[in-house]
């Protein structure tokens, strides 16, 4: 099977046309055509559906291209690897960061790294919530930057701490428990919850840690926007970092409920996959995120 059979088929999916695929490749469309074909035969299936609007992939053919995928990306990640080894820093990373991460780390690590590395290309992606660490599971990123979960694998992940922040309550400026002064008082608040389900996430680590009841679910969110906007707008209650609650562009619109428990304390840090090989330019990152990390602590 040869990687120019598998690339020709990635492309081709991709485009939903062979001519556009093979436009983009730089090859006739017959000789796509017949590469795709070749593949085909070599698999005994069909991969492609023709039709006058262009190609879709069968069933057969979204099974390889999945797989195409990976084998394209791991052969990607081992040619910047051994660039980096060499000496020549280039490639891409794929970052995934809590929001308070996202404020207070991510920036200076990004303009110290790429101050000393200017041909690594950086993607960060929000994560409200990375609990779920699916997306390092499937190499979809390199490294995710959050919350410690309780109990994390040492035999999956690692996980390097960079800095502490504690979740505090939070309602909007006008609220009518934002005076509460015992979370009791705000168990029969609708509260909203940062998770894909109400059924994990910190508002119920909150409650549960503290022997009380889950409180009414007002909203399920996984956006930064989507909490802020219900919290400033609503009778809702939720959970946040302490220092996203008292940034001036969120401070004017709410205000932290003045409630003897503690917040729920949390460590952020960097999180890789046991099992990866791990790049120069991923543990480069992390020293500078410990750097940014150090200026704020």
């Amino acid at each position: 099977m040869k990687l120019s059979a598998l690339n020709a088929l990635i492309v081709a999916v991709e485009q939903g046309s062979l001519r556009s695929a093979a436009r983009e490749i730089g090859v006739s469309q017959p000789a796509l055509t017949k590469v795709v074909r070749e593949l085909e035969v070599e698999l005994a299936a069909p991969l492609l559906v023709r039709s006058s609007r262009g190609v879709l992939p069968t069933a057969q053919g979204m099974v390889m291209y999945q797989h195409a995928k990976k084998v394209a990306k791991e052969l990607l990640l081992a040619t910047d690897q051994i660039s980096q080894l060499g000496g020549v820093m280039r490639g891409e990373l794929n970052i995934a960061a809590v929001p308070v991460a996202v404020m207070l780390l991510i920036p200076e690590a990004i303009r110290t790294f790429g101050r000393d590395y200017p041909d690594i290309r950086l993607r960060v992606s929000e994560e409200l919530y990375i609990a779920q660490l699916q997306r390092l599971r499937t190499n979809e990123v390199d490294i995710a930057v959050g919350g410690i979960p309780e109990g994390l694998s040492a035999g999956e992940f690692i996980a390097e701490p960079l800095m502490k922040t504690t979740m505090v309550v939070v309602v909007r400026k006008g609220h009518p428990r934002a005076k509460a002064r015992r979370l009791a008082e705000l168990v029969d608040e609708r509260w909203i919850y940062t998770h894909l389900s109400n059924d994990t996430g910190y508002a119920r680590q909150f409650f549960e840690a503290h022997g009380l009841a889950l409180p009414p679910v007002g909203a399920v969110v996984n956006s930064t926007l989507s909490l802020i906007s219900l919290l400033a707008s609503g009778n809702f209650v939720g959970l946040m970092p302490r220092q996203i609650a008292e940034h001036p562009q969120a401070a004017p619109h709410m205000q932290i409920v003045p409630i003897a428990e503690e917040g729920l304390p949390l460590s952020v840090g960097a999180i890789i996959r046991s099992d990866s090989r791990v790049s120069p330019a991923v543990r480069h990152f992390i020293a500078h995120l410990h750097r940014a990390a150090h200026h704020i602590t």
